[in-house]
């Protein structure tokens, strides 16, 4: 009898525990470490205090010492308008009876020194000393205006002025008066006039 049938419930659809959810969910994989930087080839140390050091070789000492007469800054007009150089003009001397005059010019300040030593290497004497660091004679010589007279004087010292003096310096030379005869205050001029002396002194 229809009555007496027993209806059947459909079975129930259960949802899905969280359990399962949780075992479905991705694990992240551990990041790994960043690598260690490599030195840089060729880089420069660290110092404690934050400085860095150069690894270059310290430049070695010259044998010469160097007492700039002038620096001046040059102009030429060209078709664009003006360039501008620095003329550098010096004296070196190892203080040993070598002395030498010098003028260098480019762009640069550095350049132009290292031009200027150059060309006072080249052009370089020998000055003949006597035992107590004097010249032998009476001496004089005019280079351009400049006219430039070296007198021996024992225990005077070194008495001279305008770029002569540090000329006989870097020469090694004391006991000498030396005197300008011309109204010249070009510095070049008087340091090549004292250089031209130097030369002409005899042992």
């Amino acid at each position: 009898m229809k009555d007496e049938q027993e209806i059947i419930a459909p079975p129930e659809v259960s949802e899905p525990s969280s359990d399962v959810s949780s075992e479905l969910t991705p694990v992240a994989a551990p990041v790994a470490a960043a690598p260690a930087r490599a030195p840089r080839r060729g880089g420069r140390d660290q110092r404690p205090g934050g400085r860095r050091q150069s690894s270059r070789p310290p430049r070695a000492k010259s044998e010469f010492d160097q007492k700039m007469i002038n620096i001046r800054r040059v102009s030429r007009t060209v078709a664009g308008g003006r360039r501008f150089s620095f003329s550098v003009a010096l004296i070196i001397g190892n203080k040993k009876g070598r002395v030498g005059v010098g003028l260098g010019k480019a762009g640069d300040t550095t350049l132009a020194i290292d031009k200027a030593v150059r060309d006072a290497k080249k052009h370089m004497i020998t000055v003949a000393l006597t035992k107590d660091s004097s010249i032998a004679h009476e001496v004089s010589a005019k280079y351009a205006a400049s006219r430039v007279a070296l007198l021996p004087v024992r225990g005077r010292g070194l008495v001279a002025g305008s770029s002569v003096r540090p000329v006989l310096e870097l020469a090694g030379i004391t006991n000498t008066v030396a005197k300008l005869n011309s109204g010249s205050k070009n510095g070049l001029n008087n340091a090549r006039a004292a250089i031209k002396a130097l030369s002409e002194l005899k042992a």
